[in-house]
């Protein structure tokens, strides 16, 4: 018996929301009195593997295959469950991201297993094994009881303590079985972005609405993100306008982001739009409105005019990065 967690790589690398992935499989095998596995697909070099091992990871299967050299969820799918079976896990964590929510569906098919899908907590309880998540925009919350003898969680990003242990993995080499027949989807071309922060894979985003009044006036907010490190966003209603890229849309109707901090500036803070950002850890808002929603949903609020608390508070940043 064992948790099985899927990381997943970028480029080789792991990060952040990999290690928060390990930190709830290891203390969840504990409450199982199991160990936790860490299962990768994909060429990754040996010292970035150990890393797993230091946020709780008693093994680390480092599964590859030449011929799986971009996602396909339908390959994917079946070389987890290979490790499912061959490790007899019985809980299984992916993140609630895109890949997530593209392999967790299959897999809990391929298994027959009960699926808690977006949890932000450990299980309440493991007989019956109950798992927490939000609901309604996380206005609301529900207790899932997963009854199967598997089961398959996803967890929210950024729900999760990073718990660093001494611990030092097992590092297991393995092939990447799977029926290329078995699958449809075939990939042509693929293209990356460069330059730029991939709005879902930045701890930092700087967000723009309707109360910067055009798309002249964003120059502060490709600033401040700059200054940062930090990806831009905007709401639906810029997107709209045209004043900003449709992949930067952020919301229940855009992209569901969760970075450790958001900038929300000039937005009024509607249902649909905290749909795609409630997750973030801390939300810093700057409004002229006092009675904005976006108030009751920040940790930090600015009741100003964006045209002049922006400006101030790049030179800020500038002053407090000696530039």
């Amino acid at each position: 018996m064992s948790v099985l967690i899927f990381v997943e790589n970028w480029d080789g690398k792991f990060k952040k929301l990999s290690f928060e992935l390990v930190s709830y499989g290891a203390k969840l095998a504990e409450m199982l009195n199991t160990q936790a596995i860490a299962l990768s697909i994909g060429h990754v070099e040996s010292d970035e593997l150990q890393k797993l091992g230091n946020y709780g990871a008693a093994k680390v299967v480092s599964a590859v295959n030449d011929n799986i050299n971009v996602f396909d969820s339908q390959a994917y799918t079946s070389v987890i469950e290979k490790f499912v079976r061959q490790e007899d896990a019985k809980v299984v964590v992916l993140s609630n991201n895109n890949t997530g929510k593209a392999i967790a569906p299959r897999l809990s098919v391929k298994l027959k297993a009960g699926l808690g899908a977006g949890v932000s907590k450990l299980p309440l309880s493991i007989t019956p094994f109950t798992v927490f998540k939000k609901v309604y925009s996380g206005n609301a919350f529900s207790h899932v009881i997963l009854k199967t003898d598997i089961k398959i969680i996803t967890l929210a990003q950024n729900s999760f303590e990073l718990i660093e242990t001494d611990n030092q993995a097992v590092v297991n080499q393995a092939v990447a079985e799977w029926n290329p027949a078995a699958v449809k989807t075939t990939v042509n071309e693929v293209q990356k972005q460069s330059g730029k922060i991939l709005l879902t894979d930045a701890d930092v985003v700087v967000s723009g609405g309707r109360g910067m009044k055009s798309s002249e006036n964003w120059g502060p907010i490709v600033e401040l993100a700059s200054l940062l490190g930090a990806a831009t966003a905007c709401s639906r209603p810029v997107s709209d306008e045209g004043w900003r890229p449709h992949d930067e849309h952020t919301g229940q109707t855009g992209k569901i982001i969760a970075p450790n901090l958001y900038f929300a500036i000039g937005i009024s803070g509607a249902t649909q739009h905290l749909a795609g950002v409630s997750s973030s850890k801390f939300i810093v808002a700057i409004n002229t409105d006092k009675d904005a929603p976006i108030f009751s949903a920040a940790q930090y609020g600015i009741v100003g005019d964006a045209a002049k608390v922006l400006p101030k508070l790049v030179e800020a940043v500038k002053e407090l990065k000696g530039k």
